[in-house]
């Protein structure tokens, strides 16, 4: 079992340790400060995390919310001085399992530990059950394409705590697929034969807030000649999406708070309240901590929201779905317009995999249907795909020798124009057979060959 220890009062750290250390229980680190624990505990595999609250600069709020997202299976046991009910109800929904109070009985923090392991060993055997954790993508998230180690473990701690029922709140960047996250949580859930009603909190107008999230009875205002049902009613038996959740104005709030804690409303104009079982999942890309420290959006909301808290990576962090993403917007844009690309250059692949995506999979699946629009040929070239990457290309400057200073500007050109020579050569200031030798130069060295493979050899006179 391996067990990380959390707490910034060096005699705390090392009396836990020795304690645990006296009961058989050998692999026990400890951590003095927030930050790092964050970096490490993203980087190894802890069993169990026993987490102090009160820390300077990094607390273990903190540490909770950063990692537990990143790492489902293993289980944070609280330990802190300040018994406060709020603070209890909050860190269990970020995925705590238990909170316990300073100073703690040695008997109760040993029997936590233990009860704290077996419910990480049964969740491990859930996923293992349904091939999630290690292999593959969890059934219910199939439109989810990735490769991505940590995107499948989130997908499969996603799925577990879809079996509750519970309100789930997903963060993430614009574009990362909230929503395809959302729609994968409603059929692993209890009720996915039920309907999925998506909403855009943000494109509601505030004199429309209630009547479109409860509807309204014929008369109820001017031009209101039949009944509607609202988004609550529309979702009974099934989930209801709550998009950009983090823009509903506060005096809109309550209203929303009053309906998740009685599960019941009242259409507008109505006499008689109506009764919903709805699965409330929630989205936002903005920091709800922070707009609730700043009063713009109510805490007691957000715990009604967030029983369990999914955070997508942006995709520059998802390790190898650049090209995976690629590929398969590549196969959907020769669907829809008739093309027939049957790939990427290594070079075009180069320039995808370097850029920063601050739209995320939205805008790689952009990225890639233009450069398929623009192909006039059997494969894509990076001059296809629009402006180049932000991050540190193949061709940024370094010190180096006049030849290799030549071969890399040979190289840019090229790969830049494609396989016409003669506007290579136009470019460079050289006649095409001074291009040509320059070329044959470059074959016979196996770095270029790697770095260029077919572009070296491709020509067009």
């Amino acid at each position: 079992m391996n067990i990380l220890i959390v707490d910034d009062e060096e005699i705390a750290l090392t009396s836990v340790q020795r304690l645990l250390k006296w009961r058989g229980l050998r692999d026990v680190e400890i951590c003095d400060n927030g930050r790092e624990a964050i970096l490490r505990i993203r980087e190894k595999d802890y069993d169990i995390v026993l987490l102090d609250l009160l820390m300077p600069e990094t607390d273990g709020m903190q540490v909770l919310e950063a990692t537990k997202p990143f790492k489902p299976w293993t289980e944070f046991i609280i330990l802190t001085a300040v018994d406060d009910i709020p603070v209890t109800v909050r860190a269990i929904r970020l995925g705590a399992y238990d909170y316990l109070v300073k100073p703690v009985d040695n008997e109760l923090l040993f029997l936590t530990i233990e009860r704290a392991y077996e419910r990480k060993g049964l969740l491990k055997g859930l996923s293992a059950g349904s091939r999630t954790y290690a292999g593959e993508t969890p059934g219910a998230f199939a439109e989810i394409i990735t490769q991505c180690p940590l995107m499948k473990s989130l997908l499969a701690y996603a799925q577990v705590m879809a079996r509750s029922g519970n309100p789930v709140l997903i963060t993430g960047e614009s574009g990362t697929g909230k929503e395809l996250v959302a729609r994968g949580i409603h059929r692993a859930g209890p009720a996915p034969n039920g309907p999925f009603i998506a909403v855009n909190v943000s494109a509601i107008p505030n004199t429309m807030f209630e009547t479109q999230f409860f509807g309204h009875v014929r008369g109820a205002f001017t031009g209101a000649e039949a009944n509607y049902r609202g988004f609550f009613e529309q979702a009974d038996g099934g989930t209801l999406f709550l998009d950009e959740i983090g823009e509903l104005p506060a005096g809109l709030q309550a209203k929303l708070l009053r309906v998740l804690e009685e599960k019941s409303f009242t259409p507008l104009g109505g006499s008689k309240a109506i009764q919903v079982d709805v699965r409330v999942i929630s989205a936002t890309n903005m920091d709800l901590d922070r707009a609730c420290q700043e009063g713009r959006f109510r805490l007691d909301l957000l715990y009604r929201l967030q029983s369990a808290h999914v955070h997508i990576p942006p995709l520059r962090e998802r390790e190898g779905d650049i090209a995976l993403l690629a590929n398969h917007f590549l196969r959907e844009a020769n669907n829809r317009h008739g093309k027939e690309v049957t790939g990427f250059s290594p070079e075009a692949m180069d320039v995808l995999t370097r850029r920063e995506y601050r739209g995320n999979v939205r805008e790689l699946a952009q990225v890639v249907e233009n450069s398929v629009l623009l192909c006039e040929r059997e494969i894509i070239l990076p001059h296809h795909l629009g402006r180049q990457p932000t991050r540190q290309s193949l061709f940024a400057r370094r010190l180096c020798s006049l030849k290799e200073n030549d071969e890399i500007q040979v190289a840019y050109v090229l790969m830049n124009t494609g396989p016409d020579r003669r506007q290579a050569a136009a470019v460079l200031g050289i006649t095409v057979r001074q291009l040509q030798r320059k070329l044959a130069q470059m074959r016979e060295d196996p770095y270029w060959r790697e770095v260029m493979g077919e572009a070296l050899s491709r020509e067009r006179d």
